[in-house]
Order: C-alpha cells, then structure tokens, then sequence
C-alpha cells in the first residue's frame, strides 16, 4: 500500500468517527463558567476544520486534511474536558 493509500484511509477513519460525534453531541447544561454562544461557536470552528478535511481529502491533500481533522478532534476533546459537551469518541477499528 502506497503512503497516499495509507493517508486516504486514515482520514476517512477519522471522518467517519467526527462525523458520528457532530451527529451525538450535546451541550452539558448546567453550571459552567463558559456561555452557551462561546461553546457553540467553538463547535462551528470545529465543524469547518471538519469539512475542510473533506475538501482538501477530496483533493487528494491528505497531509493538511489530517491537520485540519486534528484541530477539529482537539476542539471537540477540549469542550469535552471542560464539561460542557457530552460525547462518546466512537471506536477506529
């Protein structure tokens, strides 16, 4: 398997599991120091890193669809982390 098979298959694991989180997603509710508008933007910033994987995928840059489905990932674990989201990292088998 050639180095841009590998990357290719590697970036659709990854889109297939954000894709699984943005459909699960859900703000905590309750007491937390960050408000509902900055969370959900900081989700929309994770959504476009999202589909910019998809796009430069699609264009066969593999190398900066990783990059951006990283930030995307990292976005979606900090809000995790703090508390304020709930979901689930589903398996990459």
């Amino acid at each position: 398997m050639t180095l841009t098979n590998e990357l290719k298959k590697l970036l659709s694991k990854y889109l297939q599991s954000k894709e699984s989180v943005f459909a699960d997603i859900r703000i905590v509710e309750g007491c937390h120091q960050i408000g509902e508008i900055e969370i959900r933007n900081t989700i929309e910033a994770a959504r476009r890193y999202f589909e910019d994987a998809k796009h430069y995928g699609e264009n066969e840059k593999f190398e900066t669809a990783l990059s951006c489905i990283a930030y995307c990932e990292g976005l979606l674990d900090a809000l995790r982390l703090l508390g304020v989201v709930e979901f689930t990292w589903p398996s990459m088998k």
